[in-house]
C-alpha cells in the first residue's frame, strides 16, 4: 500500500517566448489568465479530493486544448498544407509508463489519445493515420476542420504560406505555443503531460519535442515531473526533460538548480529558447524560462497559487 502524503500540487504552462506586454491588450491578457486559472483550479480540485496525478495532468491539458487561445487542440496552428497536425504525450511517474501521439489530425483532444495509447496498446508512440485509426477504435472524439479554425492562426499562416519559412506560433511575438501540466498527488505519485499544434507552415510531417519522452515530457516518482515548451529541435538534442531528472538523480541537484542548469545554461548556450515546468516528490514547483514570458500557473497544498505571463 502506498504511503500517503499531505503534500500535493499542480503546475501548468501555455507556451513561452518573446511575449511583449505592449502587444497584448488588457482584455486578451485577462482571457489568457482566466483560461490558465480554469485549467489549474479544476485539476487542483481533483487532487484535493484525492485524485491521481495522471488524471490531474490530463484534465488540465484537456482544458487548455479546448481553448482557442493556445497552440494545442482547438487552437492549433496551420501546416503548410492548411491542415492541423497535433502532437501530445503523457507519462506516469509511478510506473514510468508513457504514451504519445504525433502528427494527428481531427482528434479533439490529443492528450486523451496519448493516454489511451499508454493504457490500451503495447506501444508508446503512434503517428499519423495509424494513430487516428487507433483513436477511432478507442471511441475518442473527432472534430471537423471548422472546429480547429481560429482566424488569428489563419492570418499567421497567410503571412508565410507558400514559403519555406516556419513560424513559432505567433510571428509577431515568437511564442512557443505548447501546453503542459505536471502534478504530485496525495499518494506521492507524479505525472506529466504535454500537447502542441507545432509550428505554423510546418512541412514534411515535422515533429517537435512534445511527443518525445525524455525531450518534452518526463515523470519519475524518484525525482520529478517535467513538461517543456520551446524550440523543439533544441529540446530534443538536449533531451531536456530527462536531463533535469538526471541532474537530480546523479548529481544531487535540487529541482530548481537542475531546471536552471538545463534552461538557463545548456539550452540558452546552444541557442534554444523556451522553458519548462517541474514538480518534485516534496511538492516543490519550478516555472523556469529563458524568454521574456511564459503563460504559466501553479497551485499547491501549502496555499501557494499564482498565474502569470511576464517575468
Amino acid at each position: 500500500m502506498i504511503k500517503e502524503s499531505k503534500k500535493f500540487g499542480i503546475a501548468i504552462h501555455g507556451g513561452a517566448g518573446t511575449i511583449v506586454r505592449e502587444l497584448l491588450t488588457p482584455e486578451r491578457e485577462q482571457a489568457y489568465l482566466a483560461a490558465l486559472e480554469q485549467a489549474l483550479n479544476t485539476s487542483y480540485t481533483l487532487l484535493e479530493k484525492g485524485g491521481s496525478a495522471m488524471d490531474a495532468v490530463e484534465k488540465a491539458v484537456r482544458s487548455l486544448e479546448d481553448s482557442p487561445l493556445f497552440n494545442a487542440g482547438r487552437g492549433s496552428v496551420f501546416t503548410a498544407d492548411g491542415t492541423h497536425e497535433m502532437d501530445a504525450s503523457i507519462m506516469d511517474g509511478a510506473t514510468r509508463q508513457a504514451g504519445a501521439a504525433a502528427g494527428v489530425t481531427g482528434v479533439r483532444n490529443p492528450i486523451m489519445l496519448a493516454r489511451h495509447i499508454m493504457e490500451h496498446s503495447s506501444h508508446i508512440i503512434l503517428a499519423g493515420q495509424g494513430a487516428e485509426r487507433f483513436a477511432k477504435q478507442q471511441g475518442l472524439q473527432f472534430e471537423a476542420e471548422e472546429y480547429f479554425f481560429v482566424k488569428q492562426r489563419y492570418d499567421q499562416w497567410q503571412q508565410v504560406k507558400g514559403s519555406d519559412t516556419t513560424a513559432l506560433d505567433h510571428s509577431e511575438d515568437r511564442k512557443f505555443g505548447t501546453v503542459g501540466a505536471v502534478a504530485l498527488d496525495v499518494h506521492g505519485n507524479m505525472a506529466a503531460a504535454t500537447s502542441t499544434g507545432g509550428m505554423t507552415n510546418k512541412q514534411f510531417g515535422r515533429v517537435g519535442d512534445s511527443p518525445i519522452i525524455g525531450a518534452g515530457t518526463w515523470a519519475d516518482n524518484n525525482t520529478c515531473a517535467i513538461s517543456c515548451t520551446g524550440d523543439g529541435e533544441y529540446f530534443i538534442r538536449a533531451v531536456a526533460a530527462y536531463d533535469v531528472a538526471c541532474l537530480m538523480e546523479y548529481k544531487g541537484l535540487s529541482l530548481e538548480a537542475a531546471c536552471d542548469e538545463v534552461v538557463m545554461n545548456k539550452l540558452r548556450t546552444a541557442g534554444g529558447e523556451g522553458g519548462l515546468i517541474g514538480i518534485d516528490k516534496e511538492g516543490s514547483i519550478v516555472l523556469c524560462f529563458n524568454t521574456l514570458g511564459m503563460y504559466r500557473g501553479m497551485r499547491d497544498s501549502s496555499g501557494q497559487q499564482k498565474t502569470a505571463i511576464f517575468k
